[in-house]
């Protein structure tokens, strides 16, 4: 007799059909690749498409926080601190820093190279948590570093933008 749970586990074949399916139909990735196939094609925006865009543009942030907050509110910082504070100090610390060797690297323009490195220095945003809900695992963690982030980040991200001052001027 085999043993207990046998015949339960999956190939990695199947893990990654899994993940790809689920990855592509994921609306936020769906809608991430089809706004860059839009780009490379090179055709320009009608007019109702721009206006459609434009009000729910204006309504994104909005509903993002309230998403945000849903998640805060059902599961507040509890379990996976330790790992969100990692994902955090990687988040608000060591993407900054490669972020500042990259453009140094590329010899971007300084207003460019600063507004790089401080946007690499923001709190991790609600998408994490969107897609964790979308997969149905790691709400808390996804929860956890977007709180622990965005508290952290009052001290990291005006070290970033003295450190691009400094360095681009």
């Amino acid at each position: 007799m085999g043993a207990a749970g046998e015949g339960k586990a999956s190939s990695p074949l199947k893990v990654l059909r899994d993940f790809l399916r689920n990855l592509f139909s994921n609306p936020l990735i769906l809608g991430i690749l089809a706004g860059l196939a839009w780009r490379a094609s090179g055709l320009s925006m009608p007019a109702i498409g721009s206006r459609f865009v434009d009000a729910f543009a204006g309504i994104a942030g909005t509903v993002a926080l309230f998403s945000m907050g849903l998640g805060l509110r059902k599961f507040g910082i509890s379990g996976n601190v330790k790992p969100a504070l990692a994902l955090a100090a990687l988040k608000l610390l060591l993407l900054p820093a490669v972020t500042l060797v990259t453009v140094l690297a590329l010899g971007l323009p300084p207003l460019a190279a600063t507004v790089m490195v401080v946007a690499a220095s923001m709190p991790t945003g609600v998408n994490p948590y969107l897609i964790a809900s979308r997969f149905g695992t790691g709400q808390v963690l996804a929860s956890n570093t977007m709180t622990v982030s965005t508290i952290l980040a009052a001290l990291t991200t005006g070290f970033w933008l003295a450190v691009a001052q400094r360095v681009f001027g």
